[in-house]
């Protein structure tokens, strides 16, 4: 079991009534809070945090009736603490043990009251360590028993030496951090904005572990706290798994990612499966396999619910012959018991399921799996939608997950809806790698990973150099995109995709321009200085504000638009004194949707920010049918927010512009000094008239 609890700082003693003085300590085990307690005369000051190290039998410590004493009695803080009291105690009593707590050179042995009495007082017996040769007359029965002190004289020593034993550790305590389970909820909020995000650090876990194949799915199973069938999240991999020490790493705080001579590794900030899970739901288990260990570990908002410190039960076993037995290097078998049954009472999962799910690793196999439940919300429903789909259709009956809201992220410069990577976890998983090698499924359906590099048109490579560091953009068409009406640079670190459709240069400005261009970079020369400071959002979903990331979107906006003059529609015109005008200026009606055309000389600056087919200076019916765009025409403006490009008329027509070389037209100049031909570039866009509903 893991936690975080305070160090060994020191109280002073508190007043408790005429003649008797108290000192409050915290009783632990396994860094798990037991209770709180108050020592009633104790002999001088005592530590704030008794951890206790063993239980043995009482009989392995006869001598105890020679130890001086005191006694202890609980102070709990609630009724959890209450309920761990009585626990413990009774413990004690039924199994005739004593409890040991080292400090130093020191020993205290909690012993409980005698039975039939109540738990709210146990008496506590201390002494110094003494050599391991047994003293004659100590009624030592064995050599594994704990040698008393050899005369009452080194007891009274053993007495007046803990206190000043306990002030000379003093200046060497450190203190450490306490973690209220509410700081679960904080880390969830990492990925507030996009849930699909906290997929990806999960789907990144398996990638650093070498795995081969990752299954997504959403399934329901049977609450017996809910008592009815709950949705929950699974993610199941073939990699190396986790030894207890990576586990136990894992799901505690504060622990950065070691050293890995990997360029594509992507772990770095050791809190990508905390923010991860709690994001997507309130509980969340492991179960992972090593080729000769496996654990289970729980992190639940719903097992720390009303405590003061965050409990995260750990069972670890290891490998003996053909079977795995509890790993007692690292915990004993009663610790172990008592985690599974937190596991079993706070979780759908019974021996049953456990064993049924450890079945998945094979008798060899290795790989983890993660299943979390009580998932996030969004309404009255949940924030995530799955579908089954049929097995063996084809690939558009297939199942999947989306994102309830199908909400389009904001970019800059982007009037598209039909983002489909944004709302679908398949469409997300496509493109979330740079050199995709792992075989993902999304409730059972294989994603067809794009890469997007090797997927495109008229491909050119850049290289360049920003801030001394070499870096290469592919950039190219793609037609998927284009029929979406995307475009933008996409850029990854260490293979993952941090940044999408990112528009730079002239896209920024024109939401029509550079129509269905994609950009493909890896930054992350770039983004990892030598220092070792990384310029990424420990979300990983974007970059810092920092002087090489303004350097690079200088660097791609100039490379974006120099690709855009070399390979999109080339028209010629004559340059002259008076500003270059189009042939007709257009308007798009914000009910019908449809382009009007209205005459070369009206500025359409001057109409209102919403306007109508009845308006001036149209003057007309959204039934009438909208004008086609004759040759030799120019269009600058740019589609209103909400064009449909799922239409097939547009998509023919528009399809057709894309693959055209350009046209040429010739415009007079105004002036008769400057007779220059110069050639600017500017794509032509054309549309047929579409359809729009009638009131």
């Amino acid at each position: 079991m893991t936690g975080f609890v305070m160090g060994d700082h020191f109280m002073e003693d508190t007043p408790m009534g005429e003649g008797c003085s108290q000192t409050l300590i915290k009783l632990t085990k396994d860094k798990r809070i037991i209770s709180c307690a108050a020592c009633v005369n104790p002999p001088s000051q005592m530590p704030a945090v008794w951890d206790i190290t063993s239980i043995v039998r009482k009989d392995k410590v006869r001598f105890l009736s020679s130890l001086p004493g005191f006694s202890i009695t609980p102070a709990c803080e609630d009724s959890h603490q209450e309920k761990e009291w009585g626990q413990f105690l009774d413990f004690l009593q039924k199994h005739n043990r004593v409890a040991i707590s080292n400090f130093g050179l020191f020993e205290l042995y909690i012993l409980p009251p005698l039975e039939g009495s109540k738990y709210d007082l146990a008496t506590v017996r201390f002494k110094g360590k003494a050599s391991k040769t047994s003293p004659a007359g100590a009624g030592v029965a064995d050599s594994d028993q704990i040698s008393p002190p050899t005369s009452q004289s080194q007891a009274a020593k053993a007495s007046s030496q803990l206190g000043n034993s306990v002030e000379t550790v003093k200046s060497f305590q450190r203190n450490y951090v306490t973690a209220h389970p509410s700081y679960l909820k904080t880390l969830g909020q990492a990925h507030s904005s996009w849930i699909f995000g906290a997929v990806a650090e999960l789907v990144d876990n398996a990638r650093d572990a070498k795995a081969t194949k990752l299954e997504i799915a959403i399934n329901k199973f049977y609450s017996k706290i809910a008592c009815k069938e709950i949705p929950m999240l699974s993610l199941i991999d073939d990699g190396h798994g986790m030894s207890h020490t990576d586990i136990q790493r894992m799901v505690s705080f504060g622990h950065g990612q070691t050293e890995v001579d990997d360029p594509n590794h992507i772990g770095m900030y050791g809190i990508g499966f905390k923010t991860g899970t709690m994001r997507l739901g309130k509980d969340a288990l492991v179960l992972t396999q090593t080729t000769n260990s496996r654990s289970i570990a729980f992190l639940s908002q719903s097992l720390n619910e009303g405590k003061d410190n965050l409990e995260i039960p750990i069972v670890s076993y290891r490998r003996v012959g053909q079977s795995m037995e509890v790993d007692t290097d690292v915990q004993n078998k009663d610790a172990a018991k008592l985690y599974l049954k937190i596991i079993k009472r706070y979780s759908p999962f019974d021996k049953y399921l456990i064993g049924e799910k450890v079945g998945i690793f094979g008798a060899d196999g290795t790989g983890t799996q993660i299943y979390i439940w009580n998932l996030d919300e969004w309404g009255s429903d949940y924030s995530l939608k799955w579908e089954a789909g049929f097995t063996g259709g084809s690939s558009f009956h297939r199942g999947g997950i989306f994102i309830r809201s199908r909400r389009t992220r904001c970019r800059p410069g982007q009037m598209s809806l039909s983002v489909p990577l944004d709302y679908c976890l398949k469409s997300y998983l496509e493109v979330i790698f740079l050199d995709p090698r792992m075989k993902i499924y999304v409730q059972g359906a294989l994603v067809r990973s794009r890469p997007l590099a090797k997927s495109l048109s008229k491909t050119t490579v850049e290289n360049g150099t920003i801030l001394g560091k070499p870096v290469q953009l592919t950039l190219g068409r793609s037609q998927l995109e284009w029929e979406q009406a995307n475009s933008g640079i996409f850029l990854y670190w260490h293979g993952r995709l941090i940044e999408a459709y990112k528009r730079v240069g002239s896209m920024i400005h024109n939401g029509d321009c550079g129509r269905g261009i994609i950009g493909v970079a890896d930054v992350t020369k770039i983004m990892d200085d030598e220092n070792g400071c990384v310029w990424v959002h420990s979300n990983k979903q974007g970059f810092q504000d920092c002087e090489a990331y303004v350097e690079l979107e200088q660097w791609l906006g100039e490379k974006a638009n120099e690709y855009i003059d070399k390979y999109v529609d080339k028209i010629q015109l004559r340059k002259g004194n008076a500003s270059v005008k189009p042939d007709h200026e257009w308007v798009q009606c914000d009910k019908c949707r449809k382009w009007r055309m209205l005459s070369a000389d009206f500025d359409s600056k001057t109409l209102p920010s919403q306007w109508f087919c009845y308006m001036k200076p149209f003057n007309g019916l959204c039934d009438t049918p909208e004008e086609s765009i004759t040759s030799g025409t120019i269009t600058i403006s740019t589609k209103r927010h909400g064009y449909n490009t799922k239409d097939p008329r547009n998509g023919f027509r528009e399809r057709e512009a894309f693959k055209s070389e350009g046209i040429s037209s010739n415009y007079a100049s105004d002036s008769e000094e400057d007779d220059e031909k110069v050639s600017v570039k500017r794509q032509m866009r054309s549309s047929l008239p579409r359809l729009c509903k009638k009131n």
